[in-house]
């Protein structure tokens, strides 16, 4: 892999890697405030057949740690390679933006039983959509791990730590009833065809990712 000198010293690069940056603050913008509005616009919670089977488990702490440790990870491997930062951050712009879109059109109140997730410092409004709100439909927590496993599949290890992020937060979630059954299985087909849609709009960066 070419040196962070010889990335950063390309225009073509550097021209990318903002406009990655840019549509990622875009995107949590965004998020920002339609997950305001879902939390005001939200009407009625519904049956389950997963949630209505099952007691809740208090799962805050992996709910919590559990997706600042794929954050952590996802920037180590990030910046270990460069070269993969441009589509990484254009792919997880687009998919912040296209479930910021989902969660706005359906207002289905959180399953009654749902576990409370509390932190002094989590609960605060800016962080309204990762770790507090109605945003349900479909599942971040879900998503956005396999959204990585999906752009490393080619490294088996990558592929299965990822895979293995999306398995716990997955199940985390609806142990703690923080989503509906429904949040969690579609993150995987939605999920995949994001990654395809990015990997169509985006053909240079992901030439430039897919290098050795």
């Amino acid at each position: 892999m070419q040196s962070y000198k010889t990335y950063f010293s390309d225009k073509r690069f550097l021209l990318s890697f903002f406009s990655g940056l840019l549509l990622l603050g875009i995107s949590l913008v965004a998020q920002f405030f339609i997950n305001d509005y879902v939390t005001s616009a939200s009407s009625n919670s519904v049956t389950d057949i997963i949630l209505s089977n099952t007691r809740v488990y208090n799962v805050g702490g992996v709910f919590i740690w559990g997706a600042i440790l794929l954050a952590l990870v996802g920037i180590f491997v990030g910046l270990s390679k460069v070269n993969c930062l441009p589509f990484a951050l254009k792919s997880i712009a687009v998919f912040i933006l296209i479930r910021s879109v989902f969660i706005s059109l359906t207002h289905i109140a959180p399953f009654p039983t749902h576990v409370i997730i509390n932190s002094t410092f989590f609960n605060k409004e800016a962080f309204n959509g990762i770790f507090t709100g109605n945003d349900l439909f479909f599942s971040g927590h879900t998503g956005l791990p396999f959204l990585f496993a999906l752009m490393f599949w080619d490294s088996k290890i990558l592929r299965y730590i990822f895979i293995g992020f999306s398995i716990i937060l997955g199940v985390a979630v609806l142990l703690g009833h923080l989503h509906y059954s429904i949040d969690v299985l579609s993150a995987f087909f939605i999920t995949y065809t994001i990654f395809d849609i990015c990997k169509f709009f985006f053909k240079k960066d992901w030439q430039l990712f897919s290098e050795k």
